[in-house]
């Protein structure tokens, strides 16, 4: 284990403070403190090779700081866990020891009882902050999630981005408040029995603010990647790396109380050492989880339908708990929405949902997008082991126009789509605004500080989607890209915001309550395509309680047979905005009936 870096607190009364920072090959290095309207440069000491440290006292426990690299200049800290500038500005302690936890109680809950909802903390109230998250908690309380995801909240140029583009791992937003006000966030999902996870990104870092490689070989030309030079995880120097991801790891479940992380691209994330990084950051949580007796979960986000990200160490797996699966998301909306540009070219037969309810639908096939076999066979992993959505900010975002399923089908088949993915065995994500069908789009949107990447990305959304037979290409770095990303605020919703929200209250309450839903079991399940007549029907069960859930995906309704059991839902029922009560004898067009069989 190599010493522990950044700004740590070693005497709070003497306001005694410990600087170290990995330099390599620096002639000098100096610790640079704000105070007042002044500067004062203190020299750093070696301590060990290419690791320089010092201790000050006397200056308060909230100090500003940055390294002055002799004959270089002056950076911010890589483990800066607060930036109240932005991405150039100096970095601040923290004094976490301040902060009061309420949550002692809280010990996580089972990763199969998890219903995610992903938000983007600027988007998603009006505050655009994290206080602003927490007063609407009682509305996700209401609506029945488990799982509160926030996309990521590392310091990012300018007044919004979407987080991808941080610049240091380890400081929160200033946008979005303080270091104090995520815990108070963390902490009150905590008290209303709550999870919260994290989306961390370890595969890049942004182009602006990233000073990583002023202070050593962070980075390798080794691999090229859609970012430039790859994260160095496996070239030489490359222990100060992973090192900084398994601390980052650590610090955020830790510090933070996070009761997990969601890796992004980890497809995207090359490493030939011995050790995975990712083996050893589930090694990280597992030890966290055995010290504290906390539950905590490590998701993936990958393209490649590869069990080894999710299969045990045992098994010759990196031993993560579940992973995103696409293929799921993608069988739903191409049967919906009959596109096939782009990846989508790959799907659109509806009756491979028979496949992707217990499978990848990719386990080796040839992909004519990707031009390659893709895939391998997980029909053996639990269900719990996969996460599936039918929108998330990728599949909404990623959209030239950031459209949502709401612009892309009738209000009927957005019920349909909810009902096939609570009635899937895996774990379900909703994203912010699905749940109400919010006509306000989702948008790719940034405010970089530096002229030439503003007109970078600006060209460059327009040749990402030369795949796409898409028009619309809102400018990512136009204030109003961001402001039309916000959700509606309740009180202004419309008649049929309410009754989707109602659908989807009761469809979390019955996964929730019902036995046959209960548990992400892809053993009990059973699905049938009748392709000719364009429905779908779901059979879940567990010991003598079973459930089948009906969806005619047809544009005519159509009519019932002799009915096996007690209607118990239905998605034309009006609380829903439909037209009927109690049992019916047709399924309608864009139809969801789910029914209960006698014990």
């Amino acid at each position: 284990m190599l010493m522990q870096m950044g700004a740590q607190i070693i005497n709070r009364e003497k306001e005694q403070i410990r600087f170290t920072v990995f330099a390599y090959a620096k002639t000098g290095v100096e610790l640079l403190l704000q105070v007042g309207n002044t500067e004062q440069a203190i020299p750093m000491q070696a301590e060990s090779s290419h690791v320089y440290a010092v201790t000050i006292d006397g200056q308060g426990l909230d100090v500003l700081y940055k390294y002055r690299l002799a004959g270089e200049g002056d950076y911010p800290d890589p483990y800066a866990n607060y930036l109240p500038f932005g991405v150039h500005g100096f970095s601040q302690v923290t004094d976490h020891a301040r902060y009061g936890w309420g949550d002692n109680h809280w010990k996580g809950m089972e990763l199969e009882k998890h219903i995610f909802y992903e938000i983007h903390t600027g988007t998603f109230s009006p505050a655009g902050t994290f206080k602003g998250v927490a007063e609407k908690l009682d509305y996700l309380e209401e609506l029945g999630i488990t799982a509160l995801e926030l996309m990521p909240v590392t310091q990012t140029p300018g007044r919004w981005n979407w987080g991808y583009d941080g610049a240091n791992l380890f400081s929160v937003n200033c946008n979005y408040g303080t270091p104090d006000d995520l815990k108070y966030l963390v902490d009150q999902c905590h008290q209303k029995g709550i999870s919260v996870f994290l989306d961390v990104v370890y595969n890049h870092l942004g182009p602006e603010g990233n000073y990583l490689p002023v202070f050593g070989p962070y980075f390798t030309e080794k691999y090229n990647t859609p970012w430039g030079a790859a994260v160095n995880y496996d070239d030489q120097f490359c222990d100060i790396m992973r090192q900084m991801v398994l601390d980052n790891v650590r610090y955020w479940l830790e510090t933070y109380h996070f009761d997990g992380l969601r890796l992004d691209a980890v497809h995207a994330i090359r490493d030939e050492s011995l050790t995975h990084i990712l083996a050893e950051i589930s090694a990280a949580a597992r030890e966290i989880e055995e010290r504290t007796g906390r539950t905590i979960a490590i998701i993936a986000e990958t393209d490649e339908n590869d069990v080894k990200i999710i299969n045990s160490p045992q098994e010759g797996g990196y031993g993560i708990d579940a992973q995103w699966m696409d293929d799921f998301h993608h069988c739903i909306h191409t049967a919906l929405t009959g596109e096939k540009e782009g990846y989508y070219m790959d799907y659109g037969r509806l009756a491979d949902l028979e496949k992707v309810y217990i499978n990848y639908l990719y386990t080796g096939e040839y992909s004519h997008f990707w031009q390659k076999s893709r895939g391998t066979d997980g029909a053996a992993n639990p269900g719990r082991q996969f996460v599936v959505a039918i929108q998330n900010h990728d599949q909404v975002g990623n959209r030239a126009g950031g459209e949502r399923l709401t612009h892309l089908v009738d209000f009927p088949f957005l019920k349909v789509a909810a009902g096939l993915l609570f009635f899937s065995p895996y774990l379900p994500l909703l994203f912010m605004g699905e749940e109400y069908g919010e006509t306000q789009r989702f948008l790719f949107f940034t405010d970089y500080t530096e002229a030439s990447l503003k007109e970078a990305v600006s060209q460059g959304r327009k040749a990402e989607f030369g795949d796409f037979e898409w028009t619309d290409f809102p400018d990512p770095e136009d204030d109003r890209t961001f402001n039309n990303s916000r959700l509606t605020t309740r009180e202004n919703w419309g008649e049929q915001n309410v009754h989707l929200f109602n659908f989807y209250k009761d469809l979390i309450t019955l996964k929730k309550t019902h036995p046959a839903l209960q548990a992400a079991d892809k053993e009990r399940i059973e699905i049938k395509v009748h392709e000719e007549r364009i429905t779908v029907e779901v059979t879940r069960w567990n010991g003598a309680n079973k459930l089948i859930a009906l969806f005619n995906l047809n544009l005519e309704p159509l009519e019932l047979e002799q009915s096996p059991g007690q209607q118990i839902m239905n998605s034309e029922w009006k609380q829903y905005g439909g037209t009927v009560e109690g049992e019916v004898k047709n399924l309608a067009h864009g139809n969801m009936l789910v029914l209960e069989l006698d014990s």
